[in-house]
């Protein structure tokens, strides 16, 4: 016998979307990339510089992602891990 749930996506959506969640969404992302920049290896300077919040409109939410613009990010993350150490850290803040 099985219990049936229903949900009122609108509330979530409503929720997902409202300012405080947006704000502590924009607050992690600031602490990754903060922490991101503190360990950014600075060899020419061009990664750290690189190193960027941006926005993206998910079906229920807006994401902040921590991203590389440098065209060499890839192979400084392949090399150090510094964007994924960056992440791993904030979560303890």
């Amino acid at each position: 016998m099985g219990t049936k749930l229903d949900l009122n996506q609108g509330f979530f959506d409503g929720v997902l979307r409202s300012a405080g969640v947006q704000a502590l969404c924009a607050a992690a992302a600031q602490r990754v990339l903060a922490a991101a920049q503190a360990t950014a290896p600075e060899k020419s300077g061009a990664y750290k510089r690189g190193l960027r919040i941006r926005t993206a409109e998910r079906q229920y939410r807006t994401a902040y992602l921590v991203e590389g613009t440098a065209p060499h990010t890839m192979l400084v993350e392949a090399r150090t891990g510094n964007l994924a150490r960056a992440l791993k850290g904030a979560g303890r803040g």
